[in-house]
């Protein structure tokens, strides 16, 4: 939100910022389709402010919600007027400003982008994604106002706006806390004035919202929800279809879920648990925060969504545990040391975990949701000692040999003789890193190689060590592994190297910290190799742009010495010719298949372009 830009007639007047104001133009013009979906975004924001202020309440008893508290819906067709009310704890006047002048997760290109992958029909679940749901109030409504009052406060604000690119704040009335949005209706959406269309609606997205939900009809305030505790309910009481529109209500995501968890767990703890795993990935989920928000709730009443009822590997799991061996008025200070908890995301996690494992006998489905969160899964084998055994077997990679996923157990049980390391190459592009020249002497060899591509396979292999007795190994470290298979017969003479290497490494100067001849190269010239027993390349690279320090150690260079461009140098070193300029650029060619950006692109290009132009006159 930009600064006041004006004095506005009893109010202040506020600019959206340009995101917010191209925003809400896709929210009216884009998301069409489907306008009713507003409703159950209003509706899902008012009960989430009626468990917030019950959640207040609980450590300040004034902040107590009323008798009744309820979510109430109120059309007036004669003035063309929506309004939808709650109890909740209400917003202050920067709140207001904050909360509904700014976009909650996602910037309005990315939002744009994601749009126009979507077909039409498919656009409307774009709001939940994107967080943006308040604004969907401007599909139905030219103009907006909200009305609140926090919880503790005697004040009240008005925030209004048509959505064109400003809203005013100035000081209102309401008789007790909470907030009312009042929506002043388009002349094309009269079915949300109709009492019967809104209830449909209501039925549709929120049933399960556990605070009553009235519509205001005939004079009267009518139940317009079942406002059913669905996890309470015995599994064959409950439908497919009901269990997804929960998902969707709690998730705020608009998919169908890939898995469904749903069961009552009784003796030494007593709980309920609905969890469900996404059927597909939320745009933008890696940028959220790390930790589980399964809500917690006590005897139905919902507590909070902040006590990490699941370890942060496992945070893209949606849903609700309901426990009866914890006080209503427990304290989140209380939650982090209570051995009730300890044990309800102990048996929880385990939980999950036995569900992957079954589900991953189905190998095509399995796939789908490895895609989706395998990354999110292999933080644990990082960072979590207790688990860490069980995620290594349950992880899936990409390999040099084999099409699709495949598992470490798998990979242990292709081993060849004598092999006793895990090989992997991790890397950025996972399109071009089975074609990486560290893999050239692994392949002549019909030795396997796991390729890696996400951040965290940079970290995790030194974590884990071992498995099934086998180490981990990358193959940028490996090259001494090699000596121990057989090589392939090479073709060709080999450029002798007793003269070679110091000229290169004379030429190279400090950037090598080692210029020696390799045994993995087959058809490339030269490759880079991590100095000693430090961090590899891939790793460092990464810490680098993480803007982490990262140990001075200059990397190696290896050449091939059966390639034409080696033995070509030799001879030019055995005939007292300079090899300075062709010496640097073989360096950069070697950080080039690394995916390393040149410390001097110029100088390169020079180089480069001066060698070919001597090569086009003809010299040898």
């Amino acid at each position: 939100m930009s600064d006041m830009v004006d004095q506005a007639a009893g109010g202040e007047e506020h600019a959206f910022s340009a995101e917010v104001g191209r925003l809400l133009d896709l929210v009216v013009h884009a998301l069409y389709s489907e306008r009713e979906i507003f409703l159950r975004e209003l509706v899902a924001n008012a009960a989430d402010a009626t468990d917030r202020r019950r959640f207040e309440a609980l450590t300040d008893a004034a902040l107590a919600l009323p008798e009744g508290a309820k979510v109430r819906i109120d059309p007036d067709k004669d003035a063309r007027r929506l309004t939808i009310s709650d109890d909740g704890a209400g917003m202050s006047k920067d709140e207001l400003a904050r909360n509904l002048g700014t976009i909650a997760r996602s910037g309005t290109r990315a939002f744009g982008e994601e749009l126009a992958r979507h077909k039409p029909e498919e656009r409307s679940g774009l709001i939940g994604q994107f967080g943006v749901g308040f604004y969907a109030a401007f599909m139905v409504a030219d103009h907006v106002d909200v009305v609140s009052r926090r919880a503790g406060s005697e004040e009240a604000w008005r925030w209004s706006s048509d959505g064109k690119g400003s809203f005013t704040l100035s000081p209102a009335t309401r008789e007790q806390p909470g907030t009312d949005i009042i929506l002043y209706m388009k002349d094309d959406a009269d079915e949300f004035l109709d009492a019967w269309r809104l209830e449909s609606i209501v039925r549709k997205w929120a049933d399960h919202i556990a605070w009553p939900i009235t519509i205001r009809s005939d004079g009267e305030e009518k139940p317009a929800n079942a406002g059913t505790a669905l996890w309470r309910k015995p599994r064959s009481e409950v439908t497919e279809e009901q269990l997804t529109e929960f998902y969707r209500h709690v998730s705020h995501n608009f998919d169908t879920p890939w898995a469904t968890l749903h069961w009552h767990a009784e003796g030494t703890i007593d709980f309920t648990a609905l969890l469900f795993i996404p059927g597909s990935r939320p745009f933008e989920f890696g940028e959220q925060v790390r930790e589980s928000k399964v809500r917690l709730h006590v005897r139905r009443m919902f507590i909070t969504d902040d006590a990490a009822l699941l370890p942060p590997w496992l945070r893209f799991v949606q849903g609700v545990v309901d426990t009866e061996d914890l006080p209503l008025n427990v304290s989140r200070e209380m939650l982090q040391a209570t051995p009730v908890l300890q044990r309800i995301r102990k048996a929880v996690t385990n939980r999950v975990l036995n569900e992957l494992r079954t589900r991953a006998k189905d190998a095509e489905s399995y796939a789908k949701f490895w895609d989706n969160f395998g990354p999110v899964v292999k933080e644990g084998i990082w960072d979590d000692a207790e688990y860490r055994t069980d995620l290594a077997g349950l992880a899936r990679f990409r390999s040099s040999t084999q099409e699709g996923w495949t598992t470490l157990a798998e990979y242990v049980a292709r081993m060849k003789d004598g092999q006793e390391a895990i090989y992997y190459l991790t890397g950025d592009n996972p399109d071009t890193l089975p074609a990486s020249p560290q893999l050239e002497g692994f392949k002549a060899r019909g030795i396997e190689v796991l390729l890696l591509t996400d951040p965290v396979d940079s970290f995790w292999p030194d974590r884990l060590g071992t498995f099934e007795g086998k180490s981990l190994r990358s193959v940028s470290q490996s090259h001494a592994d090699l000596e121990t298979f057989e090589a392939p017969p090479s073709e060709g003479e080999k450029a002798e190297l007793d003269t070679l290497l110091p000229a290169l490494k004379e030429a190279l100067g400090d950037a090598v910290s080692e210029v020696r001849g390799s045994t993995r190269l087959v058809s490339s010239a030269v490759v880079l190799a991590a100095a000693g027993h430090g961090p590899d390349l891939q790793l460092q690279r990464l810490l680098r742009r993480s803007g982490q320090a990262v140990p001075d150690q200059a990397p190696v260079l290896e050449v091939n010495p059966a390639h034409p461009l080696i033995r070509d140098l030799a001879a030019r070193v055995a005939r007292g010719e300079p090899i300075t300029d062709t010496a640097l650029i073989l360096l950069d060619i070697a950080r080039i298949q690394e995916g390393e950006s040149l410390k001097d692109p110029t100088a390169f290009a020079s180089r480069l372009t001066a060698t070919l132009t001597h090569l086009q006159g003809g010299s040898a």
